[in-house]
């Protein structure tokens, strides 16, 4: 296991170069840790050098001093890819990690390559929505509402015929730490990248499940309509964690973008 400390905060990350090949960072969603990407990772290990980190109050990384913001998760990550010497790369961020990612272009796009945006929006959810997941977490603890989640997070299908990986990643999210993941609920209802997203002007892939419920197609196929010249890609058979869920598929989406990226690099 790697650490490092970051802005008051010690990180846990893993990278694993591989030389030659284009680096891509993974930043993950709201209640999980970068065990998420392990799939993926698995299938891109010729393709990548790979990045994957547990965001503050996530995982095995601390949550550092209060308050949490987007801001203070890109500089995180900013931080990080400095720590390790990475000059540029592929941000694959799901969920509030595509938050992240929109928030890093905007303040480091010296950073970034390219963006994989996954299951995100420039702007989630409702301050009364989050408002009242923060509490619930903090006064009734997160596995009071994990089965809403787990709801919103997978497809009837993974539920029915996949019931030990569904434990699984109900344990995951329940043991997270709920002040971490208050903050972060935090900073989601804070952060609106909805003015800014038409200035990205990097290669941008739009990627969603079609059974998403946290942020559903019509909602990321609006992002990538935001940002010039984004592809957009829809995931049969994948809820809001597709890289658990369909990770064969979102692997050779990746696959695809690096290379498109290397063919227009020529």
């Amino acid at each position: 296991m790697n650490f490092a400390r970051i802005n008051g905060a010690t990180i846990h990350y893993r990278h694993r170069p591989t030389a030659g090949r284009p680096t891509v960072v993974f930043a993950n969603s709201l209640g999980t840790d970068m065990r998420i990407w392990n799939e993926v990772e698995r299938r891109l290990a010729d393709d990548c050098t790979f990045v994957a980190f547990d965001k503050r109050g996530h995982g095995l990384s601390e949550l550092g001093g209060a308050p949490q913001t987007i801001l203070t998760h890109a500089a995180d990550l900013a931080g990080l890819l400095d720590h390790l010497g990475v000059k540029r790369a592929v941000i694959c961020g799901l969920s509030i990690g595509g938050v992240i990612a929109q928030c890093l272009y905007k303040t480091r796009s010296d950073l970034i390559e390219g963006l994989i945006l996954c299951d995100t929006a420039a702007k989630i959810g409702t301050a009364e929505m989050w408002n009242g997941r923060i509490n619930a977490a903090l006064s009734e603890g997160i596995a009071s509402f994990a089965d809403d989640v787990m709801q919103k997070w997978f497809t009837p299908d993974f539920h029915k015929n996949r019931g030990e990986e569904l434990a699984g990643y109900k344990t995951m999210l329940t043991r997270q730490d709920p002040a971490g993941y208050a903050a972060a609920c935090a900073a989601i209802r804070d952060a609106d990248f909805t003015a800014t997203t038409a200035a990205i002007n990097v290669p941008t892939l739009c990627i969603v499940g079609d059974q998403d419920g946290s942020t559903p197609p019509e909602l990321v196929g609006s992002l990538a309509r935001s940002i010039p010249a984004a592809r957009f890609e829809v995931i049969a058979g994948a809820g809001h964690i597709p890289c658990v869920e369909q990770p064969e598929r979102l692997a050779g989406l990746i696959r695809g973008f690096l290379n498109d990226m290397r063919r227009e690099r020529k």
